[in-house]
């Protein structure tokens, strides 16, 4: 039996390099798997974690890719030696954190361009292949803060709300192809992802208002709690990937974890969004927010 081929973006470290490992030391070995790179210079920890744990040689495959990029992504996909892709998985993404008035329209574009355009990008290249064949798996990694709004995360959410809407749509008009898309909806998680966020924490902080600067600091510290406490392993992640991969009716959305449902609840309870800010507020001020950015 021929094995299942997944193409990953974003494999260099966390959610997307412990997802590559998982399928490719898969017991069964009936998965393939492409684990894409933005700088193949990045790729030993995932091929010292492969030899570690013994995936046969042919079940992984390092390409470099870069989501920004439409001719890197066709390159890429010329590469899939078996022809076609059974499952995309879209994980590259980026961060940004702190007050909006402080990030450069530069920054700002980078992360919409990784995060919502990058993604469009992939499923562009890959959709019609799917669609011919009638079949096909597209797994986003989604998260938090695409469902919520999160303080000082106003560009991210919105590349995340974004992927909510882009992955809900063409989870309806996919669906006669048999094609289906399932969004990871991801809480914090243990990875480098808010160290390597785009234009550095915060941006420039010494040039914002006192008051801004002093609700900025709590929320950092409230982050740094959040992730101590509630932060789950990438391996837990990645088990929810495989879970949405081998599903025979894949639902759109898989939450990874329960923490932060409650105030997703509260938000979609309240339309008029009063009790949901109100809420995040005093966490402002008083208690950690539930959820963190990922």
């Amino acid at each position: 039996m021929d094995p299942t081929v997944v193409f990953i973006t974003g494999c260099s470290s966390g959610i997307g390099l412990h997802l590559a490992l998982r399928l490719a030391s898969d017991p069964s070995r009936s998965f393939k798997v492409y684990a894409t790179l933005r700088d193949l210079s990045m790729q030993g920890p995932l091929w010292e974690a492969a030899r570690s744990l013994g995936c046969p040689p042919d079940s992984l495959e390092t390409l470099q890719l870069d989501v920004r990029d439409a001719d890197s992504i066709a390159a890429a996909r010329a590469r899939v030696t078996e022809g076609r892709v059974d499952v995309l998985v879209c994980n590259a993404g980026r961060s940004l954190m702190g007050p909006l008035e402080m990030h450069t329209a530069s920054t700002v574009a980078a992360v919409l361009d990784v995060n919502l355009m990058g993604t469009v990008r992939m499923l562009q290249a890959f959709l019609p292949d799917m669609k011919r064949r009638h079949s096909g798996r597209i797994l986003v990694t989604g998260s938090s803060g695409g469902l919520m709004g999160l303080p000082f995360g106003p560009v991210y959410c919105a590349s995340k709300f974004a992927i909510e809407g882009l992955c809900e749509s063409l989870a309806i008009q996919l669906l006669p192809f048999g094609v289906h898309v399932s969004l990871i909806e991801c809480g914090p998680v243990r990875t480098a992802f808010l160290e390597k966020q785009e234009g550095g924490l915060g941006g420039t902080l010494d040039s914002m208002d006192p008051e801004t600067r002093d609700l900025f600091s709590c929320y950092q510290r409230h982050c740094a709690q959040v992730m101590s406490e509630k932060a789950q392993d990438p391996d837990e992640v990645a088990e929810v990937f495989v879970a949405a991969l081998r599903a025979q009716r894949p639902a759109l959305r898989y939450f990874t974890s329960e923490d932060f449902l409650p105030l997703v609840q509260l938000r979609l309870s309240d339309p008029s969004g009063l009790s949901y800010i109100d809420t995040m507020h005093q966490a402002l001020s008083d208690d950690p927010p539930p959820a963190a950015q990922q």
